[in-house]
């Protein structure tokens, strides 16, 4: 399955936060790549590069330039879980795309009491907020992978 990249943060000891879109958060320690691919030594050598890490276009995973990258399939699987009070939590237009619906069909689930809004859903701003629980109870496992676009 495809882990789309939503965010991606440098942290200290050459670690990374990363947030992938079905709202799970691993720690990725690039360190290890140092020993395996001396095409990141140059980012134990120069720190500020490691700090300037960007998520790829289309959420494929991590950028540092045109030459240096981590794919999105590394950090899932390679990175350690940790718990955050946002764990579960998407937007909801991959959860339309996880589920193969249409937003119209989460706001009318919302208007007619099938999902609760302060309990399965939230909105902030403009954007609405899903969790993944809601998701799977209402319409079960996800239907397709996340895609970029």
């Amino acid at each position: 399955m495809f882990h789309k990249v939503k965010a991606v943060n440098a942290l200290d000891d050459f670690h990374l936060s990363v947030q992938f879109a079905e709202g799970i958060t691993k720690i990725y320690d690039a360190s290890q790549l140092f020993d395996k691919w001396d095409a990141f030594n140059c980012l134990r050598d120069n720190p500020n590069l490691f700090n300037e890490v960007k998520v790829d276009v289309g959420g494929y995973g991590v950028i540092w330039n045109d030459e240096l990258d981590i794919s999105c399939d590394e950090l899932y699987a390679n990175g350690t879980i940790i718990h955050t009070p946002f764990d579960g939590l998407m937007s909801f237009n991959d959860a339309t795309t996880l589920w193969g619906l249409n937003e119209s069909t989460l706001r009318k689930a919302i208007s007619y009491g099938k999902l609760v809004n302060g309990i399965d859903v939230c909105k902030f701003g403009k954007q609405w907020v899903i969790s993944m629980d809601a998701m799977k109870r209402e319409y079960g496992e996800p239907k397709s992978e996340i895609k970029a676009v």
